[in-house]
């Protein structure tokens, strides 16, 4: 065999394998939320309460702003890493841990797109003030399609005055500072779209009162609404009309991170089921002998394994600088959609008891829903999975 044919067949293995450093981070990750986040998890539920001193903690250990890169204060966790982290923390409880990830967040419009004043001023707050920052894309009329964003920038000598309202802002109670999506040139459509750091202290920005929420009821969402809001054009990400770009690379982060976060809370939901059912007995026998419920739960076993491993590969391909698009979009839609097919499936196993808040399924299949919403409902997922698979076409 040549030695260039021999460089080529390493250059394609495959290595599941995580380095030492990696399997550390993540037990790491997981004692946190075992030990401070799961004892926790009914009570900031039931209360709807921001979990700041758990964030505090967390903070302390090390496990927010962990894709601040190195030269701007952080340790610069690659995006596997990421993933490795939000399974681990979302098994603890993914209202409390949506808390802690979404500074992750709010940190990818400026790692990808900002200058370096723009990094060493913002991404310093977050690893030097301990702050809290927010994404702030979604509208009243605009999810998804964020073409149909109505949030306007004018330029007005050397600012920007912004006017519109965000909703569905996570950590935007606590937020030192917001990344604002608005439009600049209405007549461009997604190329007049773009992106800003704003001030929590500019006048004009006024946040609302927390939003009620069927799940992850820790997790802090409201209404930020921008009434000629002045932001210096030193605040500007990229150029005019970069936002839609901007907004499609934080995607391909963010989904893969979202798609692992899922599978923490499945993979909590198949091991509540696994205690449980060997635990209960039906009919003289523990019901995990019963061929209906067995099965049940190795179906979960293998739905998990496969969105893990489609979460990893989606962020495998970020870290090597290859485009991920097609694969975070399908990491998000079955890690999504299995997650709410397992803690379904886990509360079905409970029977009766799966129904009542006394034990912990209900909340999983609470938080989970929203897994199919946010970063691009399941539908929108899909269309963007045929718009890949079919861009050969399109010109045709």
């Amino acid at each position: 065999m040549s030695t260039c044919l021999i460089e080529m067949e390493r250059e394609t293995m495959i290595d599941f394998d995580l380095t030492e450093e990696q399997r550390m981070l993540r037990q790491m990750a997981h004692d946190f939320a075992a030990n401070e986040i799961a004892p926790v998890a009914e009570k900031y539920d039931r209360e709807a309460k921001f979990p700041e001193p758990v964030i505090k903690k967390a903070q302390e250990a090390g496990l927010i702003n962990v894709n601040v890169p190195e030269e701007y204060g952080g340790v610069g966790a690659s995006l596997l890493e990421e993933c490795l982290i939000a399974e681990e923390l979302c098994w603890g409880c993914s209202g409390i841990a949506t808390n802690i990830l979404v500074n992750n967040l709010a940190a990818y419009p400026i790692i990808l797109a900002g200058n370096d004043e723009q990094k060493r001023e913002w991404l310093g707050r977050l690893v030097n003030d301990g702050v809290m920052a927010s994404y702030a894309v979604t509208e009243p009329g605009a999810g998804s399609d964020v073409v149909a964003i109505r949030t306007s920038a004018k330029r007005v000598g050397d600012e920007y005055v912004l006017n519109g309202t965000k909703t569905f802002i996570s950590n935007a109670t606590v937020a030192n500072f917001y990344v604002v999506f608005a439009v600049t040139d209405p007549e461009k459509r997604h190329k007049g779209l773009s992106a800003f750091i704003v001030d929590r202290d500019t006048p004009g920005l006024k946040v609302g009162k927390k939003l009620e929420k069927l799940g992850q009821r820790a997790a802090d969402t409201a209404e930020v609404v921008l009434e000629d809001v002045r932001v210096p054009v030193a605040n500007l990400l990229g150029n005019e009309g970069d936002g839609f770009l901007i907004a499609m690379r934080v995607f391909d982060h963010s989904r893969p991170v979202v798609a692992a976060s899922a599978v923490g809370v499945a993979r909590r939901a198949m091991e509540e089921a696994i205690r449980y059912a060997a635990e209960r007995q039906a009919f003289g026998v523990p019901i995990w002998r019963h061929q209906a419920i067995g099965h049940k739960i190795a179906d979960m076993a293998i739905s998990i394994e496969a969105a893990r491993m489609l979460a990893w590969r989606a962020a495998w391909l970020v870290d090597k600088g290859t485009p991920n698009t097609m694969l975070a979009s399908m990491a998000k839609a079955f890690a999504a959609d299995t997650a709410m097919q397992i803690t379904v499936d886990a509360v079905q196993v409970f029977g009766g008891y799966g129904y009542s808040s006394e034990y912990p399924v209900e909340k999983l299949l609470r938080d989970c829903k929203v897994y199919q919403i946010y970063e691009g409902t399941s539908e929108i997922q899909r269309n963007v999975i045929v718009r890949e698979l079919f861009r050969p076409y399109r010109k045709k």
